[in-house]
């Protein structure tokens, strides 16, 4: 069985939403609020070499197919298999992506062979994979700002109890957390 890991850019007070861009009216507050360290992102680097698939939802599909397919950094990413859980696009044109109907359908997914499912972005997708008790893993970077409203990580429906497996905090106030679900 597959890990399916959930990695978000959060905010302070709980906030997923238009961390790099987007709609949002702070949209890019990663970094156009904190100043960049390095160090911090040294997990992002270590998903995409230990990922085995990208899961995301259509409308970061939509925000990210036009965009990362022409950046070097995300090159293992751009390789991998995608995999779009949506009910209305029909034929995605970013390489070696699928699309998976339902919930079920990911929960298929995870049963195969293979590395770790990451899912990106996608708010309202990595809701709904953790009322269902897919999620196993969260990746967190916990930024210094607080954003009040906009798209939220976590709803109180998720399953299991989160147990932390590794931490670090940054110069610029970026905290890293990793927990692994407890089923």
């Amino acid at each position: 069985m597959r890990t399916l890991i959930v990695t978000e850019f959060i905010s302070l007070d709980g906030v997923v939403d238009s961390p790099g861009g987007g709609d949002h009216p702070r949209a890019g507050w990663t970094f156009k609020e904190v100043p960049f360290v390095e160090e911090a992102y040294e997990i992002k680097g270590r998903e995409q070499v230990e990922a085995g698939a990208m899961l995301i939802g259509r409308v970061s599909y939509d925000e990210f197919a036009p965009v990362w397919p022409t950046m070097e950094e995300f090159a293992e990413y751009n390789a991998m298999p995608k995999y779009v859980v949506s009910t209305t696009l029909s034929d995605p044109e970013w390489n070696n992506t699928s699309v998976l109907r339902s919930i079920d359908e990911v929960a298929e997914l995870k049963q195969g062979d293979g590395g770790n499912i990451l899912v990106h972005g996608s708010p309202t997708l990595a809701q709904g994979l953790a009322e269902a008790g897919l999620v196993d893993r969260y990746h967190l970077l916990v930024f210094p700002v607080t954003l009040g409203e906009g798209k939220r990580l976590f709803n109180g429906r998720e399953n299991g109890k989160l147990q932390l497996v590794e931490h670090e905090a940054y110069p610029n106030g970026v905290v890293k957390y990793v927990y692994d679900v407890q089923h």
